[in-house]
């Protein structure tokens, strides 16, 4: 009998883990692989509601976690942290390939430890652009990353302008799209009794700290706070990640407790979450929820700032500056009367990522891939 191969997931976020659950179940589903799962970030930080537990309750098995932070510290602290970690999980486990995602810290962590480690390493939606730190991130995880499995073309093409082999890039969709089948989530009734909303109609609010900007993140998340409140509207306000700024963001939405127009959370399990998006009036903030996920469902988004000024340009987005005036027009101007006609999804892919990952894990061109990269030249 042959040895199974191991496979590694590396998940740090709710966000990432929404990327990588479909993923993670299809392997794990399979008797072909050895699948274990190493949590960290802000999965372990009882402030941000420690999302490690939605991943025990996702009835995964070999999930293994470690602390990468203490308290708010520095991205280059976590980023060692998390390869001191990391590494030596590796050593024990000595796995054949190690799944990162995104353009967080953490993927990059695991895509050095992987390459320094001659361990294959596959980057989940590299490729893509949003213009603020996390693209250097994502970019650099691509380069230290020896399989691409990217949202769409464009992304592939991008990869290719980056020097990556074309032979080394398998376009499997978005991965989040094999879980926002709306049969296959809960009932808006459901998930509103669950974390006790009031409100008929509501707004989903996030807002992220974007650290190239650290300096006005006090004066644009006042804005952000005295719009939300001003407009008079019913808001589901989430947590931000854990980069620089976050405390100053989370110290900012004190001013909201008691307003019986906010509903504020540390985090929603992510199912739970889609369900959500699927019938808010609109999302607004700065996450990428707002530009990935919500067109989906067209849901109108009103997208502030630079944070993700560069990622999809669907019609049911709003790109505005952090200005009061400005984010409360686009509130009560938006366009609310989206459809499938004016919407297009085709850059995500159709829902299959999962099948795909596996049919390409259960394929001998991914084995076959040399830790040693080589450059290709246009």
């Amino acid at each position: 009998m042959s040895k199974l191969k191991k496979i590694v997931f590396l998940t740090g976020t709710r966000a990432d883990f929404g990327k990588l659950k479909s993923l993670i179940k299809i392997t794990q589903e399979c008797n072909k692989f050895d699948v274990q799962i190493f949590a960290t970030g802000m999965h372990m930080d009882a402030q941000y509601g420690s999302t490690v537990n939605e991943i025990y309750k996702s009835k995964f098995k070999n999930i293994h976690t470690f602390r990468n932070y203490e308290k708010a510290e520095n991205m280059d602290k976590i980023l060692a942290n998390t390869i001191t970690g990391f590494s030596d999980f590796i050593s024990k486990q000595t796995p054949d390939l190690i799944i990162v995602h995104g353009d967080r810290v953490e993927a990059l962590a695991g895509a050095i430890v992987g390459s320094l480690n001659n361990v294959l390493v596959a980057h989940i939606e590299g490729g893509e652009i949003s213009g603020t730190v996390d693209e250097l991130i994502r970019h650099s995880v691509s380069k230290l990353s020896h399989i691409h499995l990217v949202s769409n073309e464009l992304a592939k093409k991008r990869l290719v302008q980056m020097g990556e082999l074309v032979s080394s890039i398998y376009v499997i969709g978005s991965p989040d799209l094999d879980l926002m089948n709306p049969s296959k989530l809960p009932s808006l009734d459901f998930v509103k009794g669950y974390y006790e909303i009031p409100f008929a109609n509501f707004a989903l609010a996030m807002y992220h700290p974007v650290t190239t900007e650290y300096r006005k993140i006090k004066k644009h998340i006042k804005i952000f706070v005295d719009a939300l409140i001003d407009s008079k509207k019913n808001y589901i306000l989430i947590y931000p990640n854990n980069d620089l700024g976050t405390q100053e963001i989370l110290q900012e939405y004190r001013r909201l407790e008691g307003n019986q127009n906010f509903r504020i959370f540390p985090s929603i399990r992510f199912e739970y979450f889609l369900a959500f998006l699927k019938d808010a009036d609109f999302v607004i903030g700065n996450s990428s929820a707002g530009v990935r996920e919500a067109p989906y469902y067209f849901t109108p988004t009103i997208d502030i700032g630079s944070r993700q000024n560069n990622r999809s340009k669907a019609d049911s987005i709003k790109n505005i500056s952090n200005n009061y005036h400005e984010i409360i027009q686009a509130i009560y101007n938006l366009d609310t009367k989206l459809s499938e006609k004016n919407i297009d999804n085709s850059e995500f892919g159709n829902g299959n990522s999962d099948q795909l990952f596996l049919d390409l894990l259960l394929s001998k061109d991914i084995w076959e891939v040399n830790c040693q990269k080589q450059f290709q030249d246009l």
